[in-house]
Protein backbone atom coordinates (compact mmCIF):
# COMPACT_ATOMS: atom_id res chain seq x y z
CA UNK A 1 0.00 0.00 0.00
CA UNK A 2 1.80 3.44 -1.20
CA UNK A 3 1.14 6.71 0.73
CA UNK A 4 0.60 9.51 -1.19
CA UNK A 5 0.61 13.10 0.17
CA UNK A 6 -1.10 15.51 -0.95
CA UNK A 7 -0.69 19.39 -2.42
CA UNK A 8 -3.51 21.09 -3.01
CA UNK A 9 -2.62 24.40 -5.29
CA UNK A 10 -4.79 27.72 -5.08
CA UNK A 11 -2.87 30.85 -6.55
CA UNK A 12 -0.14 28.85 -6.57
CA UNK A 13 0.44 27.81 -2.64
CA UNK A 14 -0.12 25.08 -0.78
CA UNK A 15 -3.39 25.01 0.84
CA UNK A 16 -6.33 23.09 2.51
CA UNK A 17 -9.93 23.89 2.34
CA UNK A 18 -11.81 22.03 4.98
CA UNK A 19 -14.71 19.46 4.05
CA UNK A 20 -14.23 20.93 0.75
CA UNK A 21 -14.78 24.42 1.10
CA UNK A 22 -12.99 27.21 -0.77
CA UNK A 23 -14.26 29.77 2.24
CA UNK A 24 -12.55 27.72 4.95
CA UNK A 25 -8.87 27.97 3.61
CA UNK A 26 -5.91 27.04 5.30
CA UNK A 27 -2.33 28.20 3.68
CA UNK A 28 0.66 26.00 4.76
CA UNK A 29 3.16 26.80 2.17
CA UNK A 30 4.40 29.30 -0.72
CA UNK A 31 6.51 27.15 -2.27
CA UNK A 32 4.69 23.75 -3.63
CA UNK A 33 7.69 22.41 -5.43
CA UNK A 34 10.05 23.29 -2.50
CA UNK A 35 7.18 20.73 -0.46
CA UNK A 36 7.30 18.21 -3.21
CA UNK A 37 11.06 18.02 -2.79
CA UNK A 38 10.12 17.55 1.39
CA UNK A 39 7.64 14.87 0.04
CA UNK A 40 10.61 12.82 -1.92
CA UNK A 41 13.43 13.09 0.83
CA UNK A 42 10.49 11.58 3.55
CA UNK A 43 10.49 8.72 1.34
CA UNK A 44 7.35 9.64 -0.88
CA UNK A 45 7.03 7.95 -4.44
CA UNK A 46 3.93 9.61 -5.09
CA UNK A 47 2.46 13.05 -5.08
CA UNK A 48 -1.30 13.73 -5.21
CA UNK A 49 -1.88 17.13 -6.95
CA UNK A 50 -5.08 19.15 -6.66
CA UNK A 51 -5.62 22.17 -8.86
CA UNK A 52 -8.43 24.21 -6.92
CA UNK A 53 -8.40 27.03 -9.39
CA UNK A 54 -9.11 24.25 -12.00
CA UNK A 55 -11.85 22.70 -10.33
CA UNK A 56 -13.71 25.96 -10.03
CA UNK A 57 -12.94 27.02 -13.81
CA UNK A 58 -13.00 23.26 -15.34
CA UNK A 59 -9.51 23.76 -17.13
CA UNK A 60 -6.27 23.54 -15.32
CA UNK A 61 -4.89 26.65 -14.02
CA UNK A 62 -2.06 26.00 -12.30
CA UNK A 63 0.34 24.41 -14.97
CA UNK A 64 3.14 26.67 -14.43
CA UNK A 65 3.64 24.80 -10.86
CA UNK A 66 2.22 21.38 -11.72
CA UNK A 67 5.34 21.40 -14.82
CA UNK A 68 7.92 22.41 -12.08
CA UNK A 69 6.92 19.66 -9.86
CA UNK A 70 6.95 17.15 -13.00
CA UNK A 71 10.38 18.40 -13.98
CA UNK A 72 12.04 17.30 -11.05
CA UNK A 73 11.72 13.67 -12.37
CA UNK A 74 11.54 12.61 -8.66
CA UNK A 75 7.99 11.66 -8.26
CA UNK A 76 4.92 9.80 -9.94
CA UNK A 77 2.25 12.70 -9.99
CA UNK A 78 -1.29 12.24 -9.94
CA UNK A 79 -3.24 15.63 -11.18
CA UNK A 80 -7.01 16.39 -10.66
CA UNK A 81 -9.03 19.68 -11.03
CA UNK A 82 -10.82 20.79 -14.09
CA UNK A 83 -10.02 17.61 -16.46
CA UNK A 84 -13.04 18.53 -18.74
CA UNK A 85 -11.42 17.61 -22.27
CA UNK A 86 -9.25 15.99 -23.95
CA UNK A 87 -6.92 19.05 -24.83
CA UNK A 88 -6.45 19.03 -21.09
CA UNK A 89 -5.38 15.48 -20.51
CA UNK A 90 -3.12 15.56 -23.17
CA UNK A 91 -1.57 18.48 -21.50
CA UNK A 92 -0.93 17.40 -18.16
CA UNK A 93 0.38 13.63 -19.64
CA UNK A 94 2.57 16.27 -21.73
CA UNK A 95 4.50 17.56 -18.53
CA UNK A 96 5.44 14.26 -17.51
CA UNK A 97 2.31 13.39 -15.36
CA UNK A 98 1.83 9.60 -14.86
CA UNK A 99 -1.75 9.63 -14.42
CA UNK A 100 -4.60 12.34 -14.72
CA UNK A 101 -7.83 11.94 -11.87
CA UNK A 102 -11.56 12.88 -13.91
CA UNK A 103 -14.63 13.64 -11.55
CA UNK A 104 -16.64 16.16 -12.56
CA UNK A 105 -17.17 15.28 -16.41
CA UNK A 106 -17.17 11.58 -15.61
CA UNK A 107 -19.90 11.92 -13.69
CA UNK A 108 -21.76 14.53 -16.36
CA UNK A 109 -20.58 12.37 -19.36
CA UNK A 110 -19.60 8.88 -18.64
CA UNK A 111 -19.59 8.53 -22.28
CA UNK A 112 -16.96 10.88 -22.77
CA UNK A 113 -14.96 9.45 -19.71
CA UNK A 114 -15.34 5.86 -21.02
CA UNK A 115 -14.04 7.03 -24.51
CA UNK A 116 -10.80 8.84 -22.73
CA UNK A 117 -10.10 5.57 -20.38
CA UNK A 118 -10.36 3.78 -23.53
CA UNK A 119 -7.68 6.20 -25.34
CA UNK A 120 -5.71 6.60 -22.31
CA UNK A 121 -5.58 3.46 -20.62
CA UNK A 122 -4.23 3.30 -17.13
CA UNK A 123 -3.29 6.79 -17.20
CA UNK A 124 -6.81 7.58 -16.24
CA UNK A 125 -8.20 8.20 -12.13
CA UNK A 126 -11.47 8.51 -11.33
CA UNK A 127 -12.16 10.41 -8.23
CA UNK A 128 -15.62 9.84 -6.28
CA UNK A 129 -16.16 12.55 -4.15
CA UNK A 130 -19.40 12.28 -1.90
CA UNK A 131 -21.28 13.35 0.58
CA UNK A 132 -22.71 10.13 2.28
CA UNK A 133 -23.53 8.14 -1.12
CA UNK A 134 -24.26 10.99 -2.93
CA UNK A 135 -21.54 11.42 -5.37
CA UNK A 136 -20.37 15.66 -5.32
CA UNK A 137 -19.04 17.48 -8.41
CA UNK A 138 -17.24 21.10 -9.34
CA UNK A 139 -15.29 21.00 -7.01
CA UNK A 140 -17.64 20.04 -4.38
CA UNK A 141 -20.11 22.31 -4.76
CA UNK A 142 -23.01 20.58 -6.36
CA UNK A 143 -24.48 17.23 -4.82
CA UNK A 144 -25.05 14.27 -7.69
CA UNK A 145 -28.24 11.84 -7.21
CA UNK A 146 -26.01 8.83 -8.85
CA UNK A 147 -25.33 6.71 -6.12
CA UNK A 148 -21.31 6.18 -5.03
CA UNK A 149 -20.90 2.31 -5.67
CA UNK A 150 -23.10 2.01 -8.52
CA UNK A 151 -21.03 4.57 -10.35
CA UNK A 152 -18.20 2.45 -9.16
CA UNK A 153 -19.41 -0.54 -10.88
CA UNK A 154 -19.62 0.87 -13.76
CA UNK A 155 -16.37 2.47 -14.01
CA UNK A 156 -13.80 -0.51 -13.16
CA UNK A 157 -14.84 -2.04 -16.04
CA UNK A 158 -13.00 0.24 -18.30
CA UNK A 159 -9.20 0.59 -18.33
CA UNK A 160 -8.29 2.82 -15.43
CA UNK A 161 -5.80 3.04 -12.95
CA UNK A 162 -7.60 3.58 -10.16
CA UNK A 163 -10.84 4.69 -7.95
CA UNK A 164 -10.07 7.48 -5.85
CA UNK A 165 -12.64 7.53 -2.88
CA UNK A 166 -12.77 11.12 -0.45
CA UNK A 167 -15.92 11.59 2.09
CA UNK A 168 -15.89 15.06 2.02
CA UNK A 169 -17.56 14.90 5.02
CA UNK A 170 -13.81 13.81 6.48
CA UNK A 171 -11.55 15.79 4.49
CA UNK A 172 -9.40 18.20 6.33
CA UNK A 173 -11.35 17.62 9.61
CA UNK A 174 -8.53 14.93 10.64
CA UNK A 175 -11.11 12.77 12.31
CA UNK A 176 -10.71 9.10 10.94
CA UNK A 177 -11.46 7.80 7.30
CA UNK A 178 -15.14 6.53 6.43
CA UNK A 179 -13.75 3.11 6.73
CA UNK A 180 -17.35 1.55 6.23
CA UNK A 181 -17.64 2.88 3.09
CA UNK A 182 -14.57 2.30 2.06
CA UNK A 183 -14.79 -1.29 2.47
CA UNK A 184 -17.83 -1.33 0.50
CA UNK A 185 -15.93 -0.23 -2.14
CA UNK A 186 -13.11 -1.69 -2.35
CA UNK A 187 -15.62 -5.22 -2.37
CA UNK A 188 -17.15 -4.30 -5.43
CA UNK A 189 -14.33 -3.64 -7.90
CA UNK A 190 -11.02 -5.29 -9.30
CA UNK A 191 -9.45 -2.29 -9.67
CA UNK A 192 -6.82 0.18 -6.79
CA UNK A 193 -9.09 1.77 -4.34
CA UNK A 194 -7.27 4.88 -2.81
CA UNK A 195 -8.71 6.17 0.16
CA UNK A 196 -8.96 10.00 0.59
CA UNK A 197 -10.16 11.70 3.70
CA UNK A 198 -9.81 11.97 7.16
CA UNK A 199 -6.59 10.41 7.80
CA UNK A 200 -5.16 12.07 11.45
CA UNK A 201 -2.83 9.13 12.54
CA UNK A 202 -0.97 5.70 12.66
CA UNK A 203 -3.70 3.83 13.38
CA UNK A 204 -5.95 5.00 10.42
CA UNK A 205 -3.81 3.54 8.18
CA UNK A 206 -3.41 0.28 9.65
CA UNK A 207 -7.15 0.10 9.15
CA UNK A 208 -7.07 1.12 5.84
CA UNK A 209 -4.47 -1.47 4.84
CA UNK A 210 -6.75 -3.62 6.71
CA UNK A 211 -9.50 -3.31 4.01
CA UNK A 212 -6.97 -3.77 1.38
CA UNK A 213 -6.74 -0.15 -0.46
CA UNK A 214 -4.33 -0.10 -2.90
CA UNK A 215 -2.96 3.59 -1.50
CA UNK A 216 -3.96 6.31 0.85
CA UNK A 217 -3.87 10.03 0.60
CA UNK A 218 -2.71 12.31 3.01
CA UNK A 219 -2.64 16.11 3.20
CA UNK A 220 -3.62 18.21 6.40
CA UNK A 221 -2.27 15.55 8.81
CA UNK A 222 0.80 15.96 7.46
CA UNK A 223 0.86 19.73 7.27
CA UNK A 224 -0.01 19.92 11.40
CA UNK A 225 2.91 17.64 12.13
CA UNK A 226 -0.56 15.35 13.52
CA UNK A 227 1.48 12.27 11.46
CA UNK A 228 4.63 12.15 10.00
CA UNK A 229 5.37 11.07 6.42
CA UNK A 230 8.40 8.50 6.76
CA UNK A 231 6.79 6.91 9.55
CA UNK A 232 3.14 6.48 7.77
CA UNK A 233 5.36 5.13 4.51
CA UNK A 234 6.65 2.45 7.14
CA UNK A 235 3.64 1.87 8.69
CA UNK A 236 1.92 1.07 5.42
CA UNK A 237 4.67 -1.25 4.09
Amino acid sequence: MYIIPAIDLRDGKCVRLIQGRYNRQITYHDDPVKQAKEFRSAGAEWVHIVDLDGAKVGKPVNTDTISAIAALGQLKIEVGGGLREETSIKQLLGMGVERVIIGTKAVSDFEWFSEMAEKFSGKIALALDARDAKVATDGWIKDNLQPLLELATKAAKLPIAAIIYTDITKDGMMAGPNLERTRALVKVVRIPVIASGGVREIADIKMLAELGVGAVIIGRALYEGTLNLSDAINAAR
